[in-house]
């Protein structure tokens, strides 16, 4: 028997719309079930009281509460944070994400920006807009640095996380990672783990702080006032993960006052970051526009992964990437 299945990934930023042609690609394939595609919030509204299953960037409690039929999501991100409200956690709807997809994109991105940020890359770009030589301005205090012989601390050691530690640590990074369960075996690269509540004991020893974990109740501001008074002066903070992991006021603070070396920021607690941000100013933070887990073959990598899990669904079989709703990932 056919499936209704909604798919509804869309944004007003052209990167997060799933291009049509995958949407083709899945009625091709899946030719037996329905295939509804929403282009707005409120075309997804109209049509999710159809929907058996929701292939979706966004699930909202209005349209949860109008899908009577709706017992399986799959998030086209590895997010769900924010379609983990009151009502999808108690009801009985399978949900799953995208997780693994980006995290080697991601973990470049970390290696890249932390090597522009140890290397004064932002620097010797303003210079060059303004042609200026300024090899005395790159060679004063603080000094460049390398990732070989640095202390990097991952927080989350999830798929993104545990890719980035591995990367860090062939380049010669000793690597702390601090996870839920430490119990588990260490993952490649790692030196050791700490559990959550061990954060700011293992941070004045960090010269690199990469935020890693997902987005929980738990996790939210994880990285606050306090938690930014134990980094050591110097550090950079890295955040790929959501922007409401750290709070953003005590970011700038620090950074202000020279608390911290530096930010190297995808993410940010609204997004696109208002144009009145202190952040855009400031000369130690390096700001990139939510990209980092963007590669050549995103889309179709995304939709691969929902296929196999729809083939899945269809034979009975245990689903990838099942969301624990209760944990929040």
């Amino acid at each position: 028997m056919g499936l209704t299945i909604l798919v509804a990934i869309h944004s007003r930023f052209a990167l997060w719309n799933v291009p049509l042609a995958e949407v083709e690609r899945l009625r091709r394939e899946f030719p037996a079930h329905t295939w509804l595609h929403a282009l707005s919030d409120e075309q997804a509204l109209d049509l999710i009281p159809a929907a058996d299953v929701a292939f979706t960037s966004e699930l909202r409690p209005a349209q949860f509460e109008r899908a009577a039929r709706l017992k399986w999501v799959h998030s086209a991100a590895a997010g769900v944070g924010s379609m983990l409200f009151p009502a999808m956690v108690d009801s009985p709807a399978v949900m799953t994400n995208s997780r693994g997809i980006s995290a080697d994109t991601i973990a470049e991105h970390v290696l890249a920006v932390t090597l522009a940020m140890f290397r004064k890359l932002p620097l010797a770009m303003r210079s060059q807009m303004s042609r200026y030589w300024a090899q005395d301005d790159a060679l004063k205090a603080p000094a460049i640095r390398r990732i070989a012989g640095a202390r990097v601390l991952v927080i989350g050691l999830g798929a993104i996380g545990g890719a980035t530690a591995w990367r860090m640590a062939a380049l010669g990074a000793e690597v702390t990672g601090i996870r839920r369960d430490v119990s588990r075996p260490l993952p490649e690269g790692v030196t050791r783990t700490e559990p959550p509540d061990r954060l700011c004991a293992a941070l004045p020893d960090a010269e690199v702080v990469v935020v890693a974990a997902p987005l929980t109740p738990r996790t939210r501001h994880m990285i606050g006032a306090r938690e930014l008074a134990a980094m050591r002066p110097g550090a950079l903070l890295v955040n790929v993960s959501r922007g409401k992991l750290v709070d953003e006021g005590a970011l700038v603070a620090a950074l202000v006052a020279g608390k911290i070396g530096g930010a190297a920021l995808d993410v940010f607690e609204h997004e696109p970051l208002s144009t009145d941000s202190p952040l855009w100013t400031l000369p130690d933070v390096l700001i990139t526009p939510h990209m980092s887990g963007f590669r050549p073959d995103h889309w179709r990598a995304v939709t691969d992964l929902f296929m196999d899990n729809l083939r899945r669904y269809e034979r009975k079989e245990a689903l990838r990437n099942v969301v624990d709703k209760q944990a929040g990932y």
